[in-house]
């Protein structure tokens, strides 16, 4: 039977679209053909005007161990420039799930190592379930967390970046979220209720104006608050204002209405 390393599922009620790695026999560890699945899966899902929020989650007891060790071993055997060209589809993943304009929610638990921190620190939200055990296990394998560096220095910054990557220790859920690794840590039994409440705040906001603040974000952040920052975000509200969305959400909150873009979980109560 044909492996399918990832499984999409689409609520076309909700706007939902699912991402589960689906390697549970490896717990979900990444190969060359689930980093290109992945990376299409995103894609994908971005580009479905059915889809208004992306969550990623993990088949079976881990969400991801990280790199497939028998791929690694593979890599051993490529020329430099086989392996230069490896890495940047596994970095093109990371960017597909950092510059994707749906919001996107990492559902965290069982492990989460080496590759798999690179996937949560570039998903717009993260919630893990406690007993979830995290490490950057590459220096005590040789190798270097090149590609995932960027996301989870963003995310965790450098001074604790420069003891888990050096360390390689594994740590548990409340550290990732003192970290800021994750946003969120719930009870295992307790983890899909915490992500749909999640996903239905993220459904109570308008698609396009997420998207405008997921691109502001990247703007604004670790610039200097000068001129240009200042000229830009005042382009960016006065386009906000004069959009379809702006004016239907101001229309809807002075008449006490529902915005024509809010859509719940079949299992959401009202806000």
């Amino acid at each position: 039977m044909t492996e399918i390393p990832v499984l999409i599922d689409i609520d076309t009620r909700s706007g939902v679209g699912r991402l589960t790695l689906n390697r549970p026999k490896l717990h979900n560890a990444f190969d060359e053909i689930a980093i290109a699945r992945v990376t299409e899966a995103v894609e994908l899902l971005d580009r479905d005007d059915q889809v208004r929020v992306i969550v990623i989650a993990g088949n079976g007891k881990s969400f991801s161990a990280g790199g497939d060790l028998n791929w690694m071993r593979r890599m051993a055997d490529f020329t430099p420039e086989e392996n230069e060209a490896d890495g940047r589809r596994l970095a093109a993943m990371f960017q597909a799930i950092d510059l994707a304009r749906k919001p996107t929610v990492a559902r965290v638990h069982g492990n989460a190592f080496a590759g798999a921190t690179g996937i949560i620190s570039a998903c717009d939200i993260a919630v893990a379930a406690e007993g979830t055990v995290f490490s950057l296990s590459e220096v005590r394998l040789g190798l270097v967390p090149a590609t995932i560096s960027p996301y989870v220095i963003r995310a965790i910054g450098e001074r604790h970046a420069r003891r888990i990557l050096l360390t390689a220790e594994r740590f548990g859920a409340a550290e990732a979220l003192r970290m800021g690794l994750v946003h969120m840590v719930v009870p295992e039994a307790e983890l899909d209720a915490a992500v749909d409440r999640v996903i239905a705040d993220l459904l109570a906001g308008a698609t396009s104006s997420q998207g405008r603040a997921k691109e502001l974000i990247r703007f604004v952040a670790s610039r200097p608050i000068d001129e240009g920052v200042i000229a830009e975000t005042a382009r960016c509200i006065a386009a906000a204002r004069a959009s379809l969305e702006g004016r239907e959400g101001l229309a809807a909150f002075f008449a006490k209405r529902e915005p024509t873009w809010r859509t719940k979980l079949p299992s959401a109560k009202k806000s």
